[in-house]
Parts: structure tokens; C-alpha cells; sequence
């Protein structure tokens, strides 16, 4: 008994106050080695060279995430639906763990060093390791997480349109960015949900809401996640990691920790991480430490393609972007490319780190994918998009695609 109550902990959140661990395996997860490497990653990468403010890590998500989701398992419980004990803790679990995969600079990470393997592959692979360690306790959320289990509202909870990772991870980046624009009401959201055939609904009385939260989300995308300086930053970091994979294919020496540079010097396919027992603990290792330490001490490497983007990250001299709704003309992108290659002595391959475009889209709400349903008092249930009086809405759903240009000042 006293074992049990050990595990009882609370963590006292800036977004929600005491947040409880509602199952004592909950507190062993957390415990793990895995699950605390989440305290290294922030949870928004390099977006503090934006909002200075933006230091918090992918284990305080994880935390609320979880906290959420056990207010929307009692608030389906409420309106008659069956929830057993068993699918709340394993959906609590898949939650907890939904990005446990994640890498330092995640998206930066898959990128350049670590090719074609996702963070949600990673997060599975991470997940049936630690099944095995506890003994098969974590089948059932497994099989939630990857949408196997025949209640697939209980995946919606962890992975839909309306899930509980966004709800936490907009109302927690709007508060730690101060942007103000990306606040919902999260409790009012969850206190409006339900289940219509098997599929996650909100009444129609909390629509507005959902209608708040949509807009939140398209516009925490445009001024956050997709900020121009933020996309700047992120393009920086990706090319410093590939000109240091370059430089490591080519056998020179650089400075690394070991977690770094096992993934720097090998190339690793999907396939290793499921045949090479100890590639995945050796990717639990990696965490921003290994990156941000590197980068600062390749500031001062002899090659100067690494050495001044590096410097350029570490002392926040970025790059300029530009950004447009249609592609940017070749005709443009080369003169760009002529003048900065005399100006810093590069050659052909070499420019491509410090002139490169792309573009970026954002889909606040898709209406294609599983969608979110308002359940009116006659029992009917309607797509947000056609059950919304706001015509934005419909301009809402459409993706936009913005197009960046980035190159030296």
C-alpha cells in the first residue's frame, strides 16, 4: 500500500495548476530513462530565437496532454458512454507517450542526419521496447495509439482533429510565446464532448468554441510554428547538420558527443532500428545538448562553409527570408546566388547552404480527414465546416501554401 501511494505524485503546471497521476504505472513511465530525456527537447525547437519565452520542453506537454485526457475519459464517462479501467489507463498511456519519439530539433533531425525515420516511428519502436519492459502492460494502449482497437474514439482522443495533444500544445505555446491569439478554452471544449457512433462529436452548443479553436490554430501557425524568422532558424540548423554529415561522410574530424556522433559518421535506415537492438537507446541519448554543444564548438571548425553557418546560429545572425505566395523566380534566385557566391568566395555546391527556397502550408482544419462533428439536440451530426454559421470556416479549411526565400543579409 505504501508502494501505491508513493506513486500518487502531482506536478504543479503553469497552464492547469496540480496536475495527479491517475494510475501508478503512469508515475513508472515517467520515471523511465526514455520518457526523461523529454525534460532535454523543447518543445518548440529554436522558435525562443523568436519568443524568448519558448523554453518549454516536450515533457511538460506530455504531462498535460495526459492531465487532459483524463478530463475527457470522465466527461464521456458522464454522458453514459463505457470507458472500463483498462481503456483509461491504456489511453492515458498512449497519450503520456505520443511523442516520446521525438528528436532534439525533431523535424530539423529527419531532415539531415537521421533519414526517413519519423518521430512516430521512433515513438512505436520506443513504446514496444518499453512493453516488453513492463511486461505487456502496454498492449492495449499500443493498439489505441496505432488505432487497432475496435473503440476508435479512444484513438481520436490521441490522434484526430480535436485531439487533447493539440488542445495542450496550443494553449501551452500560446502562453509560453505570449501570443495571445492562439488561447482556447480547452475546458469548455472537453465539457462539450461526446460520442456519436463510435466517433468523438461536440455538442452544438460549445461550436463556437470549436470555431475559436480552429482560428487559434491558423494563426499560431502563421505566427509561430511557421514564423518567417522561426522557418529561417530551422533551415539553418538543418543545413548546418547536413554540411556536417557532408564533412563526417568524407571521414574529417569533428568534434562530437558520442550519442551525435554515432548518427553522424553511419547512415541508419528505418529497418536498424528494428534489427540493431542498441540503435534505439543510442537515439534515447540524443538530446538538444548534443546538438546546441556541437554547433557552438563548430564555430570555430576550419571549414568555413560549417563554421559560419554555425556562427550564424549561435549568435543569432540568420539568414533573410522573404516570403510570397507564389514561387519565387529562378531568374531571381540566381542573381541572389551570383552576388552572395563572390561575395563569400563559395562554389556551386557550397552557395546552396546560404541561398535555398521552399514553401510551407498550412491546414488549420481539413475537412478530408477524420473530421470534427457538432451533435445537435435532434441527434444529428454535421461537419464543422457546413454546421458553422461563420463563412470563414470554409476559407479556413482550404490550405494555404505560402512559398520563403532565404539568403545573407
Amino acid at each position: 500500500m505504501s508502494q501505491l501511494l508513493n506513486k500518487r505524485k502531482i506536478f504543479n503546471d503553469p497552464i492547469y495548476g496540480f496536475v495527479s497521476l491517475p494510475f501508478p504505472i503512469i508515475f513508472d513511465l515517467i520515471e523511465h530513462p526514455y520518457f526523461q530525456r523529454l525534460r532535454r527537447i523543447k518543445q518548440l525547437g529554436l522558435t525562443n530565437l523568436v519568443y524568448p519565452g519558448a523554453l518549454h520542453t516536450r515533457f511538460h506537454h506530455a504531462i498535460g496532454a495526459m492531465h487532459l485526457i483524463g478530463e475527457a475519459i470522465e466527461e464521456i464517462r458522464s454522458k453514459g458512454h463505457d470507458i472500463t479501467d483498462e481503456e483509461a489507463k491504456a489511453v492515458t498511456i498512449a497519450i503520456l507517450l505520443h511523442d516520446i519519439g521525438h528528436g532534439p530539433f525533431s523535424h530539423a533531425l529527419e531532415h539531415s542526419i537521421v533519414n526517413n525515420v519519423t518521430h512516430e516511428d521512433i515513438s512505436e519502436l520506443f513504446m514496444s521496447r518499453l512493453n516488453q519492459e513492463f511486461k505487456g502492460e502496454l498492449t492495449l494502449a499500443i493498439k489505441i495509439f496505432q488505432n487497432k482497437y475496435h473503440k476508435k474514439f479512444l484513438h481520436q482522443l490521441v490522434s484526430s482533429q480535436l485531439d487533447m495533444d493539440r488542445l495542450d500544445y496550443l494553449k501551452r505555446d500560446s502562453f509560453f510565446t505570449g501570443v495571445s491569439e492562439g488561447v482556447i478554452s480547452s475546458d469548455r471544449i472537453i465539457k462539450m464532448l461526446n460520442v456519436v457512433n463510435d466517433q468523438l462529436a461536440i455538442e452544438a452548443k460549445g461550436i463556437y468554441s470549436i470555431e475559436k479553436f480552429i482560428i487559434a490554430r491558423r494563426l499560431m501557425y502563421w505566427q509561430v510554428y511557421l514564423h518567417k524568422t522561426v522557418l529561417s532558424a530551422e533551415n539553418l540548423l538543418v543545413n548546418i547538420l547536413k554540411r556536417a554529415k557532408e564533412l563526417a561522410e568524407k571521414k574529417v574530424d569533428l568534434f562530437c558527443t558520442p550519442a551525435l556522433q554515432l548518427f553522424l559518421y553511419k547512415q541508419y535506415s528505418a529497418k536498424d532500428f528494428t534489427t540493431k537492438p542498441n540503435l534505439l537507446d543510442a537515439f534515447a541519448a540524443l538530446d538538444d545538448n548534443d546538438i546546441m554543444t556541437s554547433v557552438k564548438v563548430w564555430t570555430s571548425h576550419k571549414d568555413i562553409v560549417l563554421s559560419t553557418l554555425c556562427t550564424r546560429l549561435i549568435n543569432r545572425r540568420l539568414l533573410k527570408v522573404e516570403m510570397q505566395n507564389q514561387p519565387f523566380k529562378e531568374l531571381k534566385i540566381k542573381e541572389i546566388k551570383e552576388k552572395i557566391k563572390k561575395e563569400y568566395n563559395l562554389n556551386d555546391k557550397e552557395i546552396e547552404y546560404f541561398v535555398f527556397s521552399g514553401n510551407v502550408i498550412n491546414d488549420a482544419y481539413r475537412a478530408d480527414k477524420i473530421s470534427i462533428n457538432i451533435l445537435f439536440k435532434d441527434g444529428t451530426v454535421a461537419d464543422i465546416a457546413k454546421a458553422s454559421d461563420q463563412l470563414n470556416i470554409d476559407v479556413l479549411a482550404k490550405t494555404v501554401r505560402k512559398y520563403y526565400l532565404c539568403y545573407p543579409k
